[in-house]
């Protein structure tokens, strides 16, 4: 099993990095602004030096850079004449190399001062250099190392350490406090699932909620359909069993007379019928189910079926049963191709016609038509004059076992699943069913299938 990571844990751990990386990224910028600023206050100061000591040479000559004493033992003096020889250097080394080759010298020369850094070959620091051109040619350079800035470091770094190390122990504790403080609205809403997207504290946990809410209100749907589910069924099988029972127990008994007992055995054949008729649609649907839960397209076999020849032999066999109920029944079949399963549309078809007749009346009038219309989508219509259905009743005609007419429904053996298959069956094939009704008046059940190259399409996709 997977374990699963601590989401508070997993910000606390982000929040205390960016502000190590803060604290760092703080440092090395202080450490570069601090760098840069020495250096500009010692180049102002190698200027303001060097003018004042090329004053005093002009007034009293190389004598004063001999007897000359700098502030910082650091700072360096050197004359150089202009082609580049060392006159005199304040560190008393000997034998200096020619200096013309130097950039502050060369700057010197041709503008009256430069200025340069580089890296010491001699101490190993870096050093600022300010040359300056004198009155009689010569050029007065001033050196000075850059180690006072890394003294400066160096007396500076553990202050530096033990402010970043109390800045990250408050960051830490600011980081654990808002990690609880992010988390507490999360939790809050986990205790409330019921109502759960009324207590969403940010808006990226929104989709999330809005799915909780819908799934707990599937499952919630779900238990309620295998409910009444579960209630009818055992309603619908309790009544033709007690039926049967009660008549089988009634020619037991001999408490029925001899001529009585055809009409009692018609009785209990009519009721076994329709119990037997309950049970094939009970497990229709089941199997109409697991297609939809599972591989769909699989099990569907979808194949190029002609609609009209359907509807045609459809029509042709309830016939019978239409002129049983004294119901005229009609067919205009145009030429209309499905992709899909023709036993299951065969089964589709008639229910619908089945329905139509049974809530007709005498002399009514079922017809079937199936075309296409202008967009190459082919279409089944089912039309009858018949009893209508209320307008309160017409968004739930398609649920299991929901009869309009309850009464009507046990005088023609309806099981009240009739309509359930074909929502199924239509569901299973990509369709769309409309429904139009009014009562006294008729019902119309159009069923819009997808075109069968878009169909043919989409389940070679699948």
């Amino acid at each position: 099993m997977k374990r699963l990571e601590s989401m508070s844990r997993r910000i606390w751990e982000c929040l205390a990095l960016i502000g190590l990386v803060s604290v760092l990224l703080t440092a090395l910028g202080t450490a570069m602004l601090f760098h840069q600023a020495f250096g500009r206050q010692l180049d102002r100061d190698l200027a303001r030096t060097a003018q004042a000591v090329a004053s005093a040479y002009d007034n009293h000559g190389v004598s004063v850079l001999k007897d000359y004493v700098p502030m910082r033992d650091t700072l360096r003096l050197t004359l150089i004449q202009p082609d580049g020889t060392v006159l005199y250097d304040s560190s008393g080394a000997a034998g200096l190399e020619n200096h013309l080759d130097r950039p502050e010298v060369q700057a010197a020369l041709v503008d009256g001062t430069g200025a340069a850094t580089r890296e010491s070959e001699t101490v190993g620091y870096e050093t600022h250099y300010y040359a300056l051109r004198l009155a009689d040619g010569n050029v007065l350079r001033l050196a000075d190392d850059a180690d006072e800035l890394w003294l400066s470091y160096t007396r500076t770094l553990p202050l530096v350490l033990v402010g970043a190390l109390a800045v990250l122990g408050i960051g830490a504790l600011l980081a654990w406090g808002l990690t609880r403080a992010l988390m507490r609205p999360v939790t809050r809403m986990a205790e409330h699932l019921d109502d759960i997207e009324a207590y969403v504290p940010y808006t990226e946990l929104e989709p999330l909620a809005h799915t909780v809410q819908q799934d707990r209100k599937l499952r919630e749907d779900n238990e309620t359909m295998r409910r009444e589910f579960t209630a009818n069924v055992s309603h619908e099988l309790k009544t033709p069993l007690t039926s049967i029972s009660g008549f089988a127990e009634m020619i037991e008994s001999g408490m029925v007379k001899q001529e009585d007992i055809p009409a009692f055995a018609k009785r209990i054949h009519k009721e076994a019928r329709r119990m037997i008729s309950l049970v094939a649609d009970i497990l229709q649907l089941s199997e109409l189910d697991s297609m939809r839960e599972e591989d769909k397209k699989k099990e569907l076999k979808p194949e190029p079926v002609e609609l009209s020849e359907l509807v045609q032999d459809i029509a042709a066999n309830m016939t019978v049963n239409a002129s049983k109920n004294y119901v005229t029944l009609e067919c205009d079949a145009q030429p209309a191709r499905v992709l899909g399963n023709s036993d299951l549309l065969a089964e589709l078809a008639t229910n619908l016609c089945d329905n139509a007749i049974r809530y007709n009346r005498p002399g009514g009038q079922v017809t079937v038509r199936c075309g296409t219309d202008r967009d190459g989508a082919p279409w089944l219509t089912v039309e009858d004059n018949g009893i209508g259905i209320p307008k309160e009743s017409q968004s739930r005609v398609f649920e299991r076992f929901y009869r309009v007419d309850k009464s009507r429904s046990k005088a023609t053996g309806g099981t009240g699943l009739g309509l359930a298959i074909v929502k199924h069956i239509a569901m299973l094939h990509g369709a769309r069913i409309d429904l139009k009704s009014q009562v006294g008046t008729g019902t119309t059940i159009r069923v819009t299938f997808p075109p069968c190259d878009a169909a043919a399409a989409q389940a070679k996709a699948d």
